[in-house]
Order: C-alpha cells, then structure tokens, then sequence
C-alpha cells in the first residue's frame, strides 16, 4: 500500500494579553514569596498559589501546532510551552469540500456559508500570504498554513478539490 507521511510544525504568534499576564503573576508570585519568608506563611500559601497559576498561563503562552498527514488523513496537534502535547482534531480527506489559498477566488462560493471557524495558523499574515482554507463536512472551516509539500500530498488524494492558485 502506498502511504504519504509529511509533517509540519508551525509557531502560533503569542497574544500580548498572555504575555503581560505571565509577567505579571511571575511578579506578584516573587513578592509573595519574599513576604513570605519575613514570617507571614499565608502570604508564602499564597506565592505558591501564584506560582502554579503562573505556571498554566506559562503553557498557554508559547503554542505550536504540529500538521501530521498520513495516508488520507490529517491530524493537527497543539503543543503547549514546547512539552506537551495535545491532539486537537483530525479530519478525513474525503470528506473535505475544498483546500484553497486564504484569499483565492475558489471560496467566493463558500463566503456567505456559517461554519464553524477552526484557526490553526500562526496568526501571522505574511506575504505571500501562506494560510489555507478548508472547508470540511459542510460544518467546519479550518485555517492552517501547511508545507507546499502537504498541499501536494493532499492533491494527489482529491485533485480536484485542491487549488494552489
């Protein structure tokens, strides 16, 4: 049997808010702790209850996701603070309408139609733009920015529902 393996891990552009939360539990968990150590142990309980909340907004700052199309299938997997790892989604070739460019004249069709937007991107528009767009079952829009080697591995599945423009 013939089977396709590509990978591909793409960065996700870290949202501000995060950041500055990050910073800001990092700095209040620091005074917690050192108030802490003059002899007021509540405020010690509550440096580590920082810390810890510290650490979960830590793993929502730095996100990869990881694209794994293997023989008919694509699976997209979240990797959090770069240790660990969550299987997000998976989606069937046949069962997606249409793979395009974010901006190509192929979806003018599919515009007006509500679906559930799924985004996988990095949240970065460069330029060329390198986002695609698949609509899946009629229900889910996914956007996710695979290898040219990807958008090549799925033509070969459903030619006729990948465009490269």
């Amino acid at each position: 049997m013939n089977e396709t393996y590509v990978e591909y891990m793409i960065k996700r552009k870290p949202s501000l808010v995060m950041k500055f939360l990050k910073t800001f539990l990092l700095m209040i968990t620091v005074i917690f702790v050192l108030l802490g150590m003059i002899g007021q142990i509540f405020l010690l309980i509550g440096g580590a209850i920082f810390a810890v909340l510290t650490y979960f907004v830590g793993l929502y700052t730095e996100i990869e996701y990881e694209y794994l199309y293997v023989d008919r299938q694509l699976s997209v997997d979240k990797v959090l603070n770069r240790s660990r790892r969550k299987k997000v989604a998976s989606y069937e070739i046949e069962r997606m309408e249409i793979l395009a460019p974010f901006n190509s004249y192929h979806l003018d069709s599919y515009k007006n139609r509500t679906a559930d937007v799924k985004d996988y991107s990095s949240g970065i528009i460069n330029q060329p733009d390198t986002r695609y767009v698949m609509f899946y079952d009629g229900t889910k829009k996914i956007i996710f920015e695979p290898s040219a080697e990807m958008v090549k591995a799925i033509a070969t599945i459903a030619p006729r529902k990948v465009f490269k423009d």
